[in-house]
């Protein structure tokens, strides 16, 4: 799932002091998940963001709504009627809501108030790690389920560096698994370390982000 968390109350309200009225739009996906910007922490946040900019003098009407989805365009769609009645919206969606709401509204300010950080899983109540970086390439079929790309400090494919700790952990951050350290004792009791040690083809970083914006296509979608 994408991570996000909410940026900083006292950033928020100077994006909306200029407005007398402004659309916080929530998601119902992945930043629900993570208790951001679900239906539940928009109705937390409207109230927050009010009183704050009460107590700087300024009076903003903030109305509220929470969609399925801001990636989806059909979802987006349902904002245009409370779109055209504000001043500004803000998001607590992901980045890639964020960016949908304001192509879809423009020219109507549309800012984030999540700060997106991740893909992760959850591993428990309160705590999220990092899984993978969407790096267009996968590897995982030959690392037996662990990304080195997003899971070592260093993005390491073909094997650990040279200062992993006895212990199993990783030189940069002591409290973080060495990833290779896991790949190895997988492939160990899977009886397949050899495979380790064949030769790794080249990995292809052309969708790392370098070349600009990422597109995906999928040409038996298309009509």
């Amino acid at each position: 799932m994408i991570f996000a968390e909410w940026k900083p109350i006292a950033e928020l309200i100077e994006k909306l002091k200029p407005y007398k009225k402004v659309l916080l739009a929530g998601c119902a996906t992945c930043v629900a998940e993570c208790a951001a910007g679900g239906e539940k922490e928009v109705e937390t946040l409207a109230p927050l963001l009010r009183m704050a900019l009460q107590k700087q003098g300024h009076t903003v009407e903030i109305v509220t709504a929470t969609l399925d989805k801001q990636c989806e365009w059909e979802f987006v769609e349902q904002l245009a009627e409370q779109a055209a009645e504000v001043d500004a919206i803000m998001s607590v969606a992901c980045g890639i809501g964020v960016q949908a709401l304001a192509e879809r509204f423009d020219p109507k300010p549309v800012y984030p108030g999540v700060n997106t950080s991740a893909l992760t899983i959850r591993e428990e109540a309160g705590l999220w790690a990092g899984r993978c970086a969407a790096c267009g390439d996968c590897v995982l079929g030959e690392t037996f389920g662990y990304c080195p790309i997003a899971r070592c400090a260093k993005s390491l494919l073909n094997g650990p560096c040279g200062g992993t700790r006895k212990s199993g952990k990783c030189e940069v951050n002591e409290d973080v698994d060495c990833i290779w350290n896991l790949i190895v004792e997988r492939a160990y009791e899977r009886g397949q370390i050899e495979s380790l040690a064949e030769p790794k083809r080249t990995k292809n970083w052309s969708n790392s982000g370098h070349g600009g914006p990422k597109r995906v296509i999928r040409e038996d979608l298309r009509q």
